[in-house]
């Protein structure tokens, strides 16, 4: 599926990252741009979440952390216990990420990674565009 033609709404679009809406495939992304502080890591989540509030189905979500910066323990574990319980809870079906996978990215792929399974999720880990939305578009 060649991401040109599919139908977008961009939800956010700051320094820090381009969080995007796909009607038509119930999908949504959000591509970082380098390091985020606390505020901005949550803000591009929480824009998904109250577009998903607001009646826009989102069962299907990625991140692409191939640009994104060192996110801390802080992020991470709030990701854990709030937000991926709230985006389950609001519809949210299969999830996956795209990365580059550094040392640094690979040690908090693997944690959300292990937060994930104990939801059931179906996610993927990966390498481009096209994988991760062949992924997602499965049923």
């Amino acid at each position: 599926m060649e991401q040109e033609a599919l139908k977008t709404q961009t939800l956010l679009d700051e320094s820090y990252a381009v969080v995007t809406y796909f009607p038509d495939q119930e999908m949504a992304r959000v591509k970082w741009k380098g390091n985020v502080n606390v505020d901005q890591y949550r803000n591009a989540f929480e824009i998904v979440y109250k577009h998903a509030l607001a009646g826009n189905l989102v069962k299907r979500f990625y991140s692409d952390t191939r640009e994104q910066g060192v996110v801390g323990p802080e992020n991470r574990k709030w990701f854990e216990k709030e937000m991926l319980p709230k985006a389950i809870e609001a519809g949210m079906e299969r999830a996956g990420t795209i990365s580059d996978a550094n040392i640094f990215k690979r040690y908090y792929l693997n944690m959300i990674l292990k937060s994930i399974n104990k939801f059931n999720l179906p996610f993927k880990l990966c390498g481009s565009e096209e994988e991760v939305i062949e992924f997602l578009m499965q049923e």
